[in-house]
């Protein structure tokens, strides 16, 4: 058997799908946010005041916020990288106690750091081959610890993303809201009330100081915004960074999950304690 025949039983498909699953939904949450963030302050200064001091506090989180989703989409490539490597060490580590590695010369290279035994190849060139393997398998292990470490560290980013998905609800439910007045402006036997009275106010939901003027639009005049190209882009945008954000976290839970069951396995065979990956 060769790389051919081994490299699929060696792929941790779970890492692998959550890899791809993370990676995509961070694009779409870093992407989409950072444009609908710079939509909003658009709309914010266009619609809502004209007095720069009313939202100068607001543009100042907003530019704190995207410099944020830099950091975030870098952090995740990196983090995202080292648990499908961890996934890929683990889970050979794994089939090779099972025994499904036991001739192939991929799985002795691979193993080799985890029984702590030299692999045993056929002549001078496999001997290179796997002492290559084993070097790049020491190397790798010297980055990636202890697979407990990783379901630590996982655990944690999994609880501070649930609070960022949540923080990326509450603009969706603002313009959520903002859309459905517009509905009731729109279609007015949809509602009792008249329709001067139907607002879309920023000052309620915490954006806008209650100083601020005007701070809120009315009637036909919140009807023509929700009917601009920015507004509904915005709107599109932050549904799209809400979706990006609960794949992450979908991912980051499918990690988790992983994580602790290669952990468990390595435990209960007896190996955790004495192998580093």
């Amino acid at each position: 058997m060769g790389w051919v025949d081994c490299c699929p039983r060696g792929v941790p498909f779970a890492s692998v799908v959550a890899t791809v699953l993370c990676f995509s939904g961070v694009a779409l949450f870093c992407g989409c946010g950072h444009e609908a963030l710079t939509g909003t302050e658009r709309l914010i200064e266009t619609y809502f005041s004209k007095n720069y001091q009313d939202y100068e506090y607001l543009m100042h989180v907003i530019n704190a916020f995207q410099y944020m989703i830099y950091g975030i989409a870098a952090f995740f490539f990196l983090y995202g990288a080292l648990l499908l490597a961890e996934g890929f060490y683990t889970t050979t580590a794994i089939r090779h106690i099972f025994g499904d590695f036991k001739t192939t010369i991929f799985g002795k290279g691979l193993t080799a750091t985890v029984t702590g035994s030299p692999a045993k190849g056929r002549g001078s060139r496999a001997h290179q081959r796997v002492h290559s393997l084993e070097r790049l398998c020491h190397c790798i292990g010297k980055w990636l610890g202890h697979p407990d470490k990783f379901v630590g560290v996982t655990y944690a980013v999994t609880l501070l993303w649930i609070l960022l998905f949540a923080c990326s609800a509450v603009p969706v439910y603002i313009y959520f809201s903002t859309w459905t007045t517009c509905n009731s402006i729109a279609f007015p036997s949809k509602t009792t009330a008249s329709i001067s009275t139907l607002c879309a106010d920023a000052r309620m939901y915490g954006v806008l100081p209650w100083n601020a003027f005007p701070g809120k639009v009315c009637g036909s005049n919140l009807l023509s915004i929700c009917k601009t190209s920015e507004f509904q882009m915005t709107f599109h945008l932050f549904v799209a960074a809400f979706v990006g954000a609960a794949a992450t976290l979908i991912s980051l839970l499918t990690f988790m999950i992983a994580a602790t069951h290669n952990f468990a396995v390595l435990k209960v065979m007896g190996r955790s304690d004495s192998t580093k990956f």
